[in-house]
This record gives structure tokens, C-alpha cells and sequence, in this order.
């Protein structure tokens, strides 16, 4: 062999590797500081809402306002049960990304509608709904499926 030549590899396709669809620990420690990034805006977000905003807006947008903290703060927390419940859940990610996806569209769209008192995006907020809905049944499903070790509830 000539010295600028390069061996061929030599690949095996008899041997497979098992798909790990596992994120891996330090990528659920990630997620899980997301997800307690947006409890902590939510947090936020409603004492704002409650305190500054609540002579600047009119009754409809203030609950736009205050519905949005709260799906903000209910699927913040869902995201960090899924993390916490990921060595049952497998291929999590997806979950944990609707969720995600869900937060900053549902929430997102309502607090911009409060502020701004653009409507139209009413039209994108149902976005967000479905997300945590696809996420929610996704997350029954692999529960149910899961072949995690079982624990006995007697």
C-alpha cells in the first residue's frame, strides 16, 4: 500500500447495535432546567399579571394572562415528571419536546394577546393545546407499554 492511500474500513453488517432511544443524563438534566426556566417565568408572569397588569388590562385579556401561567406552570411540571419518570418512558424526547412546544406556543400566544391585543392570535394558541395533548397521550401510551422493571402496589 501506498503511503497516501487509506485502508478501507471493514464493516460488519451482521452485528446491529440496540437502538437506545434514551436521552442521556445529561441531556435530561437539560430539559429539566427548560422546563424549570418556564415554571420560573410562569411564576413570574402571574405575580406580574396580577400586580402590574392588572389595572393596564381589561377583564378578557387578564384572563388570557392568567391562563397562560397557568398551562405554563401545569406542563413545566409535567415536562420535569416525564425526565423524572424517563428510565420508564422510552424515547422520551418527543414528550418532552411537545411539551416544550406546547408551553411556548399556548402560553406564548395568550401572553402576546394580552400585551397586545393582536386576537388573531387565537388561531395559534389551539397549536400549543394539541401539543401537550399529542404529548399527554404519548405519554400514557409508552407508559403503558413500558417494560421497565414492575413494582408491586400492595
Amino acid at each position: 500500500m501506498m503511503s497516501n492511500e487509506k485502508p478501507e474500513a471493514v464493516v460488519s453488517s451482521s452485528v446491529k447495535e440496540p437502538i437506545n432511544n434514551k436521552p442521556s443524563t445529561k441531556a435530561l438534566s437539560k430539559w429539566a432546567a427548560f422546563f424549570a426556566i418556564q415554571a420560573a417565568i410562569s411564576v413570574a408572569a402571574g405575580a406580574f399579571g396580577a400586580h402590574a397588569l392588572n389595572d393596564m388590562l381589561n377583564v378578557k385579556a387578564l384572563g388570557w394572562w392568567h391562563t397562560g401561567s397557568q398551562y405554563l406552570m401545569y406542563h413545566s411540571l409535567a415536562g420535569l415528571i416525564v425526565v423524572a419518570l424517563s428510565s420508564y418512558v422510552p424515547s422520551c424526547k418527543s414528550i418532552l419536546v411537545l411539551f416544550f412546544i406546547g408551553n411556548t406556543v399556548f402560553s406564548g400566544s395568550l401572553y402576546i394577546m394580552a400585551l397586545t391585543g393582536y386576537t388573531f392570535l387565537g388561531a395559534v394558541t389551539p397549536i400549543g393545546g394539541l401539543c401537550y395533548l399529542v404529548a399527554w397521550v404519548c405519554l400514557a401510551w409508552r407508559l403503558w407499554r413500558s417494560t421497565a422493571p414492575k413494582v408491586a402496589l400492595d
